[in-house]
């Protein structure tokens, strides 16, 4: 139970209670009451804090008198704060709890933590009381939202920092999960980024996206208008020109800035992205930063202004005049730093070409991007065939005086300059005239070296363009052209080389895949969808597959193997042992007898070889592919393999197998006697291991001479030779005056025919 407050004879404190009285039906609507009891303890702590003008602090402790204190302040201005120092009164100093002590209750019983900034009670007109900055209700349930003590403004810039920092984190793009595969693993990179500061920049940010997107834009504009502004305008200190300058520097210096900040990936693995800022920067510092800072320096502008400052006499107006002449046109040339600009272009196209276009082909964005290279070179280049003679002061045999464009507009000057650079590069001309100078001389050259390394190149990504889009029949090329020499070395007859020429034609139709490589490397589940889909014409087409259970077509397909054979080839020959069933996807076949009769033929969806394969018998009579037959083949063990795990489906074919027998004249118990075969082979197998076992008893205990007599006196009687030897190789019948093997294949033609 929680301790009652015990409290002193009202007859010494009656002014005290009467002053509080007032007090607190004066601010009733405006007050609110604040508890805080502390289980099992003596201690209870009371406080009565009205919103304006009143601050009442109450403790009492059982075991001794009582004290009250009551203090009434006016604020110094409406919803003020009010001072620690104000609830602190003489009168209450007495009492044993401190108002840290206070604070610190309410702290550990379910009060927010007060915070480094102070313990102060905060109040306004809300009618709330807050210990600290802490918002706490009637009953001291903490509060979500955050108290008024706050000001809006530091609550308004925690949030934009929140949603800066979230922006540097790694999102769910193609580049994050081609790195890190799944959302748990990007979840633990997340951490790690934010435990590396809050101002690293994760490669796989959406800042990093949006800010590589821009730049790759600002480039593309930088690398276009700077070359033709240089070389065709005049008006180099222009207020748009200097404001474009001006800001392409800043983002590009920006971007320096920005480059220190950023993770670095490494060979693509998300275990190598690197998020220390001092690795960073070493790393930045060796690679790339110079240039990038370089080419971001406005070397143009800071000359200009260091020359600008120096005074001169009146006597050297001449020589200054030559000499800023010079310096403008050095200034032109040091603007031309900022084209290293094309080193980031390179690195960014590069790696958005990685990421963001893996669906595509790569020899594809290989000839974009060479195509834009030699457009950008023809641009860079048509622009110097045009500086170069400005520089000069346009000589009477330069091209540009030549052709008169001194004083032509510049957009006849930047196309006459352009289709010369074309001309050069392309090596089709020297453009309207020939070189007349020794500098137009030197430039043509310059041109014809950048366009036949840029032709060679787009010749050769043309070359595996088109290899690559069809690799296929090019292997299947590759492979007839092994064909024919192989045939040739081997000095094959001219018949049987156009047979294996048709082969080819026919089992390949043009295009070559190692499918059981391809096969393989799947994973089993999408490996046996695979070969599911492509035997779904056979499956629908064999009524045997048709009333199977589901799960064993699955196991039997998955198991087969595809085979084409051409007319006249033998597919199964009398008197071998069969080895495989096959099943008939497309074609037909005829079954000869030994005396080369046709006895019935087979098409689509039939199947033969499987008796066979039941009895271990020889084949008694031949399968013949009249047409071009595509088949699907089942070897005896996994025949075996498959018929162990459903011992249902093997007497069904047992039965059908003994049907088949019958209608073509054979005997139907052979079949029927195949499990009391086996059981007399085991029975064998297991009189012999005995007999064998007895004798190697009775041999240790005797002389060596002896042993050796009577293991070649051991009567035959203990080795009985098997019953299916008897029934496969000796049991003959005659029949039409013809000797057939008693245990003999069939075949099996369906309903359909």
């Amino acid at each position: 139970m929680y301790p009652f407050v015990r409290l002193k004879p009202v007859s010494e404190y009656a002014s005290l209670l009467a002053r509080f009285s007032a007090s607190l039906f004066r601010y009733l609507s405006e007050s609110r009451v604040v508890s805080a009891f502390r289980p099992g303890q003596r201690v209870t702590s009371l406080h009565l804090v009205p919103v304006r003008g009143l601050v009442v602090a109450m403790h009492a402790d059982e075991g001794t008198r009582c004290a009250y204190g009551a203090q009434e302040k006016l604020l110094l201005q409406q919803d003020a704060v009010s001072p620690r120092d104000d609830l602190k009164s003489n009168d209450i100093g007495s009492s044993p709890e401190s108002y840290e002590e206070f604070i610190s209750t309410w702290a550990l019983w379910g009060i927010r933590k007060p915070r480094k900034s102070g313990n102060e009670m905060n109040y306004k007109g809300s009618g709330k009381v807050h210990f600290g900055v802490d918002d706490v209700s009637l009953y001291g349930t903490p509060k979500e939202e955050p108290g008024p003590g706050l000001p809006g403004q530091e609550v308004k810039q925690s949030f934009l920092k929140n949603q800066l920092q979230a922006l540097f984190q790694p999102t769910d793009n193609k580049l994050a999960m081609k790195l890190f595969g799944s959302k748990k693993a990007l979840m633990k990179e997340r951490i790690r980024q934010k435990a590396a500061g809050h101002w690293v920049i994760h490669p796989c940010s959406s800042f990093r996206f949006y800010w590589d997107l821009c730049m790759l834009l600002l480039l593309v504009a930088n690398l276009i208008i700077l070359p033709v502004a240089i070389s065709f305008f005049n008006d180099d200190l222009s207020t748009r020109w200097i404001a474009f300058n001006c800001l392409s520097d800043t983002i590009f210096l920006i971007d320096i800035v920005v480059n220190f900040r950023t993770g670095i990936m490494q060979q693509d693995n998300a275990e190598q992205v690197i998020l220390d800022p001092k690795l960073i920067a070493k790393h930045y510092l060796r690679t790339w930063f110079f240039l990038d800072l370089i080419s971001s320096i406005p070397l143009d502008y800071i000359f200009l202004i260091f020359n600008q400052f120096q005074d001169f006499s009146e006597s050297f107006q001449i020589l200054h005049a030559g000499r800023a002449l010079r310096i403008l046109r050095l200034a032109k040339l040091l603007s031309l730093v900022r084209l290293l600009r094309l080193s980031r272009l390179v690195r960014y196209v590069s790696q958005w070409e990685e990421v963001y276009f893996l669906n595509m082909a790569s020899v594809f964005m290989r000839i974009f991007n060479l195509i834009c290279m030699m457009l950008l070179i023809g641009h860079w280049s048509g622009c110097l065939q045009f500086l170069v003679p400005m520089l000069q002061g346009f000589p009477s045999n330069s091209w540009v005086a030549i052709n008169e464009l001194q004083n032509s507009f510049w957009l006849e000057q930047y196309s006459w300059a352009l289709f010369k650079a074309m001309s050069h590069m392309l090596c089709i001309g020297y453009g309207r005239f020939p070189p007349q100078s020794l500098t137009d001389m030197w430039l043509t050259m310059l041109s014809m070296i950048s366009g036949a390394t840029c032709y060679a190149l787009f010749l050769g990504h043309a070359t595996n363009l088109i290899q690559s889009l069809d690799s296929s029949r090019r292997q299947y090329r590759e492979k007839v052209k092994q064909v024919e020499e192989y045939m040739a070395y081997r000095k094959l007859p001219r018949e049987m080389r156009q047979r294996i020429t048709e082969y080819f034609e026919h089992r390949y139709q043009g295009k070559f895949f190692d499918e059981e490589l391809i096969l393989g490397e799947l994973s089993e589940k999408l490996r046996e969808d695979v070969i599911n889909y492509n035997c779904r014409s056979l499956v629908a087409s064999v009524p045997f597959f048709a009333n199977a259970d589901s799960n064993f077509v699955s196991d039997v397909v998955t198991k087969l193997r595809y085979e084409v054979f051409q007319p006249g080839d033998i597919i199964i020959k009398e008197g071998t042992i069969g080895s495989k069933m096959y099943f008939i996807q497309e074609g037909i076949v005829d079954i000869v007898m030994a005396n080369g009769e046709v006895a019935t033929s087979l098409s689509d969806g039939s199947y033969f070889g499987e008796i066979c394969l039941l009895t271990n018998a020889r084949r008694v009579a031949s399968v013949r592919a009249e047409t071009y037959c595509n088949l699907f083949s089942l070897s005896v063990d996994h025949f075996n393999a498959v018929l162990d795990q459903y011992p249902l489906m093997r007497r069904t074919m047992e039965s059908v197998a003994a049907e088949r027998l019958n209608k073509i004249g054979k005997n139907p118990n052979l079949v029927a006697h195949r499990e009391e075969d086996l059981g007399s082979e085991s029975k064998t197998i297991n009189a012999v291991v005995n007999a064998l076992a007895e004798q190697a008893a009775h041999a240790s205990a005797s002389e060596e001479s002896v042993h050796s007599m009577e293991l070649r006196s051991l009567p035959a009687c203990l080795l009985p030779r098997p019953k299916s030897e008897n029934n496969f190789a000796s049991q003959e019948l005659t029949r039409e005056g013809r000797r057939i093997f008693h245990k003999s294949d069939t075949f099996h033609k369906d309903s359909y025919q």
